[in-house]
């Protein structure tokens, strides 16, 4: 009895687990937000000076609609001219000038890239050989980088670390010398975030036994149809 109630406790465990802190980021989140968000909202357009409860989520729906007009005031020449002016008056500021660009650059690639960055995953021996790490490939190397390195397919690569998958480092790395998997980048983060206890399953076998059936099928069709000819 006491062995079957403690299956049943960790089944509800491994239930609830994942539910219960995915509901807890959830509202961190979305209580940070409001956080940022709530004390520029007028006193009379705030809902929680006027409801009898605290509406939660209003100050992330607040910061969606800023944000979207925002970049519709930005689509037009008004808006433009706007930015720009903006962006001349940070440019004189030493330190701020280069802590923008820098995001601004980064928002960019992220948002508006339409390579693969960051949706093949890789192996490398780091930091020896012999030794193998997983990494994220971005795009191949540009500018100075690819110009030292001139001969070389070299690509650059994330290197995460465990279990924060958000620190890691920039790794330029010979194509030659990755091994691309088939796992995505989602199945990578939930391998690294779990220090290899998830690992995601593996179904290249299957494929080529599936692969290896339609050809012999194909041929035997091809053999048939010669023989009734």
């Amino acid at each position: 009895m006491l062995r079957t109630i403690t299956n049943w406790f960790l089944t509800g465990l491994v239930i609830a687990g994942p539910i219960g802190i995915t509901l807890y980021v959830a509202w961190w989140v979305v209580g940070l937000v409001d956080s940022w968000v709530k004390p520029l909202i007028p006193p009379q357009f705030n809902p929680d000076n006027f409801l009898p409860v605290i509406v939660p989520g209003f100050g992330l729906f607040v910061g969606i609609v800023a944000v979207t007009i925002l970049g519709s005031l930005a689509a037009n020449l008004v808006g433009k001219s706007l930015v720009q002016f903006g962006e001349r008056l940070l440019a004189r500021l030493p330190i701020v000038s280069t802590l923008y660009r820098g995001l601004k650059q980064i928002f960019e690639t992220v948002i508006t890239q339409d390579s693969k960055s960051f949706k093949q995953v890789g192996l490398i021996q780091y930091p020896r050989p012999g030794l193998w790490a997983i990494v994220l490939i971005s795009t191949p190397a540009k500018g100075e980088i690819a110009a030292e390195v001139e001969g070389e397919d070299v690509m650059g690569c994330f290197l995460p670390t465990t279990p924060n998958p958000t620190s890691g480092f920039l790794l330029f790395v010979p194509k030659k010398e990755i091994k691309i998997l088939q796992m995505g980048t989602e199945d990578a983060a939930k391998l690294i975030i779990s220090a290899g206890l998830v690992s995601p399953a593996y179904h290249g076998k299957t494929a080529a036994l599936a692969a290896e059936h339609d050809a012999q099928m194909a041929k035997e069709m091809a053999e048939s149809e010669n023989a009734a000819e």
